[in-house]
């Protein structure tokens, strides 16, 4: 009996001791970690007036996603020999030269897609990688500051594919207007002036117009997150039929030096795309048949969407 006492007197002060030597660590971590707060906030504030000194200003990041799989005789799935995969590549750069009395902004997209899947059994299945998703987006922004947030801008942004069609169709808006920049990383431009130039072999369906360019771009980071949202719409002052809208996001967070993970997902609203690939596919089964108009309700306006989540690589 005694025995088990001093074994449990024992117990109770390793016990007593261990928590207590937890509680006096964590009584020396805090004001340590309340220091660190304290610096990170000044180096914080000292990046935000870095920012926002005049001159160039330059960023890339881009992220990298794949996945590849091969079964062999696996005989619970319909094809039981198939090889398979897809690679998807984002980019985005920014270029940006702001100074006291005007601002000059540059930015690029890229993303690019490859899939693949190969039935083994069947000889006439096609084994190599074919292009999925292709989205080429760069801009110039140029303004003259009237305040401090607000600036007469004039506007040059071209979007094509670059893997398939290039420049078929292609779309260059050139257009005057306002920029406003209420906050730092908030850039808003409303050019009521805008001409929406479009380039394609089918002048049936793709037509050039005068309308309204509308762009919000959101760039920031915070500690190891960044993140950027743009958004770039026309308004035909034509028809509606001949209005377009991107909208893509990017988010990337830092794991350890300049790599991380990603994700950016996209959606673009486009009826002459629409109406394109639906007479694509009309044509490819019946040649004879009349291809659909611009104004067709018989075809569905779908909002297009890609995402991509992977590696992502900051410079």
């Amino acid at each position: 009996m005694k025995r088990l006492i001093v074994l449990g007197a024992a117990i109770l002060l390793t016990i007593s001791a261990q928590a207590q030597t937890e509680e006096e660590l964590k009584a020396q971590q805090a004001p340590k970690k309340a220091e660190i707060a304290k610096l990170q906030g000044e180096v914080n504030s000292l990046q935000a007036q870095i920012d926002a000194l005049p001159g160039w200003k330059y960023g890339a990041f881009g992220t990298i996603g794949g996945n590849f799989s091969k079964f062999s005789d696996w005989y619970s799935q319909g094809t039981p020999n198939v090889s398979s995969g897809n690679i998807g590549i984002t980019g985005n750069v920014f270029a940006n030269k702001l100074e006291e009395k005007y601002f000059w902004r540059n930015s690029l997209n890229v993303n690019l897609g490859w899939v693949k899947f190969d039935n083994e059994d069947d000889a006439t299945d096609d084994d190599s990688f074919r292009e999925a998703t292709d989205v080429f987006n760069v801009s110039s922004l140029y303004g003259y500051k009237l305040t401090d947030k607000i600036a007469v801008s004039a506007l040059g942004e071209y979007r094509t594919t670059i893997l398939n069609n290039f420049n078929d169709p292609g779309y260059l808006d050139l257009g005057v207007g306002a920029t406003w920049t209420p906050i730092t990383n908030l850039v808003v431009v409303v050019h009521p002036l805008n001409y929406n130039f479009v380039f394609s072999d089918n002048d049936a369906v793709f037509e050039s117009s005068l309308g309204a360019k509308i762009v919000a771009d959101y760039t920031r980071q915070i500690g190891k997150i960044a993140f950027k949202s743009n958004l770039s719409a026309f308004a035909s002052y034509k028809s509606s039929d001949l209005s377009n809208f991107t909208w893509i996001n990017s988010f990337s967070y830092k794991l350890f030096n300049q790599i991380g993970v990603g994700f950016e997902f996209g959606l673009r609203g486009n009826r002459q795309e629409a109406v394109n690939f639906a007479n694509n596919n009309l044509l490819a089964e019946d040649p004879t048949a009349i291809p659909f108009e611009v104004g067709d309700s018989a075809v569905d306006n779908k909002i297009q969407s890609y995402y991509l989540l992977g590696l992502t690589y900051a410079f």
